[in-house]
């Protein structure tokens, strides 16, 4: 484990869901969370500087967190090591998210017909010029059927889906998504490993919280 999973906070990413976090929840052919419920969620919230009841900024942290997230940037989720995977989840546990489950087909990388609205919703979500500036983690999860190579492979494949689509028709900036597989290993439903709702695609906000004045 690195030094990071010593760290407090983060102040770079906001997965959709700290991969086993239930702030909000999209599913795929049910009611669809809207782009602005979605861009509200992965709002930060504001830092203070200097004496403050609110939350405050740690320059030292928030400078690790960043060269963290940025030694990510532009990588194939293929290249992460384990331990990186899991310094992901750790950063990304307390920050602004919400849980999207973007389904896919069995046993392929493509997006499930009843998920391309929610895709499209969070398309336009991360358009949003209240967002610029944040980096998001993509997380791909599969069931449990079939082998755990096959599956971390499978995992990774659908994040890239996911990360090509907002690239190609909302124009999001490859190098601000980050894409990660986790295979079976984070079932959605620990008690039914096997279901199809296993099959997702998370994302986590992990933006550079905004510094607010004095």
């Amino acid at each position: 484990m690195t030094s990071f999973s010593r760290l407090s906070g983060i102040t770079a990413i906001a997965l959709g869901a700290a991969l086993s976090m239930t702030a909000g929840l999209a599913l795929a052919g049910d009611n669809v969370i809207s782009a602005d419920q979605i861009a509200k969620a992965l709002q930060p919230k504001p830092l203070t500087r200097g004496l403050s009841s609110g939350p405050q900024a740690d320059p030292a942290v928030s400078a690790k967190e960043s060269a963290f997230v940025n030694s990510l940037r532009n990588r194939p989720p293929r290249s992460l090591s384990r331990g990186e995977r899991e310094e992901v989840v750790q950063l990304a546990a307390n920050k602004p998210k919400i849980d999207l489950e973007l389904r896919f087909e069995y046993n392929f990388a493509d997006i499930s017909k009843n998920s391309v609205q929610a895709v499209q919703e969070l398309g336009k979500a991360l358009a949003d010029p209240a967002l610029q500036g944040s980096t998001f983690v993509v997380a791909g999860h599969t069931d449990a059927i079939g082998g755990e190579e096959y599956n971390q492979g499978l995992s990774e494949r659908r994040a890239d889906t996911i990360k090509k689509y907002l690239n190609e028709k909302y124009g999001i900036n490859g190098s601000d998504l980050v894409t990660v597989g986790y295979g079976k290993t984070k079932p959605k439903d620990a008690n039914a490993p096997m279901d199809p709702a296993n099959r997702r695609v998370q994302v986590v906000n992990m933006e550079a919280s905004k510094t607010a004045s004095k």
